[in-house]
């Protein structure tokens, strides 16, 4: 699965994480679609957003 980055958020994500590529000012994620992982979990704890990608371009 691969994403491409959207010039305006994808309503309904949150993401706080100011360090990934298709994170926008005001929590808001401009990712085209996300991957959360993995399969089976049981806590949000287990879970992890498999389209991050790092960017040092914080915003």
């Amino acid at each position: 699965m691969e994403a491409t980055k959207m010039n305006h958020p994808n309503e309904g994500i949150i993401c706080s994480v100011n360090t990934c590529y298709y994170y926008m000012q005001g929590d808001h994620c401009s990712a085209s679609k996300i991957q959360v992982e993995p399969r089976n979990s049981v806590s949000s704890e287990q879970t992890d957003c498999a389209t991050f990608q790092y960017s040092e371009n914080k915003s």
